[in-house]
């Protein structure tokens, strides 16, 4: 299947002031041409910019997948989960011109595949290069810059050392971080609307990994920054330092200095489960 056009589901591309602003939101320039060069640049300010979190499912807020979130990620300057996050920055490269075709993963927990179409990203052909790259900006323990889709060998990355290994069945793809599965990925091609029964799943199920954990996380240039309801998680250049934050207003000057974050609402703590 051609990534371009049955990928995007029929609608038109971005027009020019939001591919604009979505650039500017990433802190990137618009690329001359679709090479593999600017997406390696697009793709890790992407990562660096935008923080993965999942504060709107535990206030009850409305969201929305692939293009649906662009405008949460750019005008209110948030973030989101990897349907947000990779269904809308596939918008912004297709705009680009480059060729994209969404893909299905399962998150691997404990060496054990999850949920059919649990996780969303994307493979991506650039105008000059041969051979396709594995582009995720939507996944907390991802790689910084994107993965050459083509190779088993291993791929070294600021965030750790990658490798695409076969063997899984119906010639899936599993991805491994310093040897470590993180997902397996689906050898078909999918459309960001094959995800919206699972986005129902975790946007209302009481035992989604969406509404039992409480997030926001962002890579720094040596290390990463979580606050997952009042704890602070910051670990930098191998040395971390966590600490319970004191109050609603420290809480909520976290998310402002250290995610660009400025909630009119602080989420509450997600309930426990009943047993």
């Amino acid at each position: 299947m051609a990534a371009g056009s049955g990928d995007a589901g029929g609608r038109a591309p971005l027009d020019g002031r939001t591919v604009t602003a979505y650039l500017a939101r990433i802190g990137a320039r618009r690329p001359a041409r679709p090479t593999a060069e600017a997406l390696a640049e697009l793709h890790e300010r992407h990562v660096m910019a935008v923080p993965f979190e999942n504060v709107d499912f535990h206030l009850r807020k409305p969201m929305d997948i692939g293009a649906g979130a662009i405008e949460k990620i750019v005008t209110r300057r948030r973030g989101g989960t990897c349907y947000e996050l990779n269904g809308a920055f596939s918008e912004l490269l297709r705009a680009l011109g480059y060729d994209v075709t969404v893909l299905a993963g399962r998150v691997i927990e404990h060496g054990v595949p999850g949920p059919v179409l649990g996780h969303m990203l994307l493979r991506v052909v650039a105008g000059d290069s041969p051979y396709p790259w594995l582009v995720d900006v939507g996944y907390g323990r991802g790689a910084r810059r994107p993965l050459r889709f083509d190779s088993s060998e291993p791929q070294a990355d600021p965030h750790g050392v990658f490798r695409l290994a076969g063997g899984a069945p119906y010639g899936d793809l599993d991805l491994l971080r310093d040897e470590v599965p993180q997902y397996r990925i689906e050898a078909r091609p999918r459309t960001v609307e094959d995800f919206t029964h699972m986005w129902w799943w975790y946007c209302n199920f009481p035992g989604s990994p969406h509404l039992t954990h409480l997030y926001c996380t962002l890579p720094t240039p040596t290390g990463r920054v979580t606050l997952s309801g009042d704890t602070l998680s910051v670990r930098e250049a191998g040395r971390r330092e966590k600490r319970v934050l004191a109050g609603d207003e420290e809480v909520r000057a976290a998310y402002r200095t250290w995610f660009g974050l400025d909630l009119d609402e602080l989420p509450p703590p997600p309930a426990p489960l009943e047993p």
